[in-house]
Formats: structure tokens, sequence, C-alpha cells
């Protein structure tokens, strides 16, 4: 007898849907085909186990599996609970007339249970898409996938509690959750805060013009200056994410199982991986392509700590992506595109012992050392970052203050200001949406100078020694700085003060 019974498969972040055909005939065999990896081929003997261990059985006959189509290459254990169900429905051991209406995908354990999958949220997707009445997964995905509307999630703890349901002897009740409630509910919600961070006023400006403007940044000072703890605190102060931003971010997260109970991620990511990371785990890759970090702080923000620490060939694959904002993996038979608009925060060391013409530093690094310290970061890769701030150790004066500093809250209110500033400028554009992403086009057409600031800039280019390269971004972040005080016309001391946030370009530090 045949019966068939519907998965889907995860490529990049969309899912595909797969036919599991099984068939049960006279002889003797367990035939599994349709590029199926080692995973799935050792899936007979999870399902053998499973289904004996719970009154049923394989039965000794000649059995065909098909997954169609038969081209695309599937992975995963995954697969175990729509295989086993279209083993039982074909030797007539369960009821197989609504099978056919659900996507059905679930690891089993050897007694039966159901273990959480990756993907659960694409995979809904594409069953809405489809038409399919509903989706039967595992509990522990069951709130990812309900974020879905107009289908039906079943969340199972056990291949008998599915038997159940199609022999109709059990009701399951669908996850239903309220996603724009739950969104709006979790998303007020600050894990730390800005107003932790004591003294170090000028820094928290420097962060705030960041947030504003979509600028990345890199911070540069000794250890124990506070680069980590202000770096852990800019998402608190960006924009909220919008329910779009929300489940276009979920998503990536939901193909490598990084999907909290909660289902939806309400805040914005922020990834920071170590620097021993290497250039596939950083930008995503493999034999079977997953995102990297660079995809999975879509949205949010990326912190590379100790930034000349990290090999030269991992920080060299940043590039197109801060460029581009997505990753393009290609393989053989297939590309695969990942989203990656992300914020890049980067903190270093000004020399390799830590401090920097320092005369009560500890420990002293020669000038050749400091050089070749610096020397780690690429041109092409700094041209992409427009901030660069010394942060200075904060005296004990402040350290032990009572005084709170100004929260999160508040700073993040200005800055949604000045983005809604940018969001009106860039309407008409849609590849720019904030003043970061602005090219030679839009800086002629909304960064024009006066002649006192003109004046300003070309005296900062000469006798700072500034690189060609500076001018620009030091245009992009004065237009920021202009939109924070709400002022239409960039004026001196909007230059002024982005002047002071090209440290890295000064004669001295990089050649």
């Amino acid at each position: 007898m045949l019966t068939k019974v519907y998965g889907s498969a995860v490529f990049g972040i969309d899912a595909t849907t797969i036919v599991i055909e099984v068939n049960i005939d006279k002889g003797i065999g367990y035939h599994l085909v349709g590029l199926p990896d080692n995973a799935i081929k050792e899936s007979n003997f999870r399902i053998a186990a499973s289904l004996q261990n719970n009154g049923y059985k394989v039965p000794g006959k000649k059995i065909t599996i098909n997954m169609a189509p038969a081209d695309l290459r599937k992975e995963g254990s995954a697969y175990d609970l729509p295989i086993a169900l279209g083993i039982l429905a074909a030797s007539k051991q369960i009821k197989a007339e609504h099978l056919s209406e659900y996507i059905i995908m679930g690891e089993l354990s050897l007694d039966g249970g159901v273990q959480a999958i990756k993907g659960a949220l694409p995979i809904a997707i594409k069953a809405r898409e489809e038409g399919f009445k509903g989706l039967i997964v595992p509990k522990a995905n069951a709130n990812e996938a309900a974020i879905v509307k107009d289908v039906e999630v079943f969340g199972v703890s056990s291949i008998q509690e599915v038997i159940n349901f199609f022999d109709k002897a059990l009701s399951i009740e669908p996850t239903v959750i309220d996603t724009r409630a739950e969104f709006y509910k979790h998303q007020q919600e600050l894990e730390v805060d800005f107003y932790d961070v004591k003294g170090q006023e000028g820094i928290k400006r420097c962060m705030e013009i960041a947030a504003a403007g979509g600028h990345n940044i890199i911070l540069i000072g000794p250890p124990g200056s506070g680069k980590t703890m202000l770096a852990k605190r800019l998402p608190t102060i960006l924009p909220p994410m919008t329910l779009k931003e929300a489940l276009e971010t979920t998503k990536i997260h939901s193909v490598v199982g990084k999907v909290s109970n909660l289902g939806l991620l309400y805040q914005r990511p922020f990834r920071s991986p170590h620097h021993t990371i290497s250039d596939v785990a950083l930008v995503g890759g493999g034999t079977y392509p997953q995102p990297g970090e660079i995809s999975l702080s879509h949205n949010g923000v990326l912190f590379l700590d100790e930034l000349p620490e990290f090999k030269r060939s991992v920080l060299e694959v940043l590039r197109q992506p801060l460029e581009d904002r997505e990753v393009t993996i290609s393989r053989a038979r297939f590309t695969i595109t990942y989203p990656s608009s992300f914020m890049l925060v980067a903190s270093m060391n000004p020399s390799p012992s830590g401090y920097f013409y320092d005369p009560d530093a500890p420990i002293s690094s020669s000038p050749a050392e400091i050089q070749r310290y610096l020397g780690k970061i690429s041109g092409p890769l700094l041209d992409r970052i427009d901030i660069h701030i010394e942060v200075t150790p904060v005296p004990f004066e402040k350290l032990s203050e009572d005084r709170k500093g100004e929260g999160s809250v508040e700073i993040r209110n200005r800055v949604i200001a000045a983005r809604e500033i940018q969001t009106q400028r860039f309407q008409e554009t849609t590849q720019v949406h904030y003043n970061a992403q602005m090219g030679k086009k839009q800086i002629q057409a909304y960064c024009q100078l006066d002649a006192s600031s003109l004046s300003l800039l070309k005296q900062a280019m000469d006798r700072l020694k500034l690189s060609a390269r500076a001018y620009d971004r030091i245009l992009k972040v004065s237009r920021t700085i202009a939109d924070l005080s709400n002022i239409e016309n960039i004026q001196s001391e909007h230059i002024a003060e982005a002047i002071q946030y090209r440290s890295l370009d000064r004669e001295g530090w990089l050649a």
C-alpha cells in the first residue's frame, strides 16, 4: 500500500515542502531514497525502537521510502516522525485519511518522545502558503510556529499523541498566540540599561549618535575602561524592532535552532563572537550552509571585542556584508542569500600592552609594536567604520557616585526622533534608510556646508592629517548630529563634534 506524508526542508531562511512516499509490498528490505543525509539514513533504527516501545512494529516486508523532490538534498533527524507515521499508515496500523492535510516534523527518541527541530517558523510560513490545514511539530517548537496566523499548530510530546490524534482518540488543542500583543508586551523589557554606566558621558553621547544614524563604531581604550559594558547597552537605545523586522530576524535564528520558548525575538540581537572564530562561522556556510554570526546579528549589533586579535582573513570577509547588507553563499547545486543588516561595534586596546603613550602604564610597548598591532586592521575595513572614539578609564570619584546616569529610555526617545527625520528624508529611496547608508548622491544633497563649516573641515583635514576617507564619514556623522538637534542644515559645531570621532585617521595612529 502507498501512503503520502508531508514534511518540509529549510534552505536559507525559506522552506520547501517535501513529499514522503511510503510503499509497502511483498518481499524483504528497507530502501530510503531521495538524497537523504546520514541522519535520515539512520532513522530506521530510531523509528523501529520507538514503534516497538509503543506497541507498534515495522512490518517485515519490502519498504520503499521516497523523499520528493528526489534531486533536493535532505538533512537532519526531523523526518523521523513523518516517516514513522507513513510506515504505520501504509501498513494499516493507523488511519490515514487526514494525514495529507498536515505538515509533520519531529525527531524521535527511542521511547517515542518527540524532540525539538530547527526551522519551525519558515516551515509554518510555507505550510500556510501551500494551504495545509495544520502543522504538527514538537511541543518545544509550538510557540515559534504559532507566530504564523491562519494555520493550526499542534505541539506534541510523543508519537503516541500523534497516532491518537489521527485515530480520533485524542483531541489536541492548537497553540494560539496573540503575536502583536506579546510582541509589544515583551518589547519594553530591558535586561541592561545605560544608567548603569557611571561617567563616560562623552562616550554615551557618541553611542547615541551611532545609534541615531546607524553608524558603525570602534572604541579604543585600555583594559577596564568600560568598552564592553558600553557596547552591550547599545541595543537598548536603538529604535525598537518592527514586527516585520522581528519576524525576519526570528526566521534566521529559527534555522539554527536558537529561538527561545517565547517564539518571537522581541529585542534586537546582540552577537559577540570570540576572536578565535573562523571565517565560515562568522559569515556562514559549511557543507550544508547555515547562517553565521553576521546574519544572526541581522537588525541588531555585531560586537567584535579586541578587533586586532581576529584573524586577518576573518575581518576581510566583513567588508562585503557591511556594504551590501546581505551574504551570498554559493555551492555547485544552489545559491543561498542570508540578510545581514547590522551595526558593527568593535573595540580594541591602543597597543599590545593595552596602553598608549601613558607614563603611568604598568607595561609599555615600542612604537614598532604599536604600529604592527594597529596595522592588523586594514584600511578598507576601517573605511566602513564611521566613528572612532577613545575611551578613557573612569576616575574613582565617578565610580563611587550614588547618582545614576541617564537611562536607555530617555536616550532611545531622542534616537527614535532622529530616525523619524531620516525616514522622511529618504522615503523616496529604497536603498537608503538612515544616514550611515548614504552614498555620494545623498551626501551632496543633504550634507551641504556653509562657508564657516567648510573652512573648519578644511583646517581639520590639514592640521590633524586626516585621511581622505575621513571626509565623507565626517559629513555623515555631522548630518546625524544635526538630526539629533532637529536642525535642518549642518552647522560648524556639528562638524567640530564629528571631527573628534575620527581618532584612527589621525597621524600617529594608522599610516
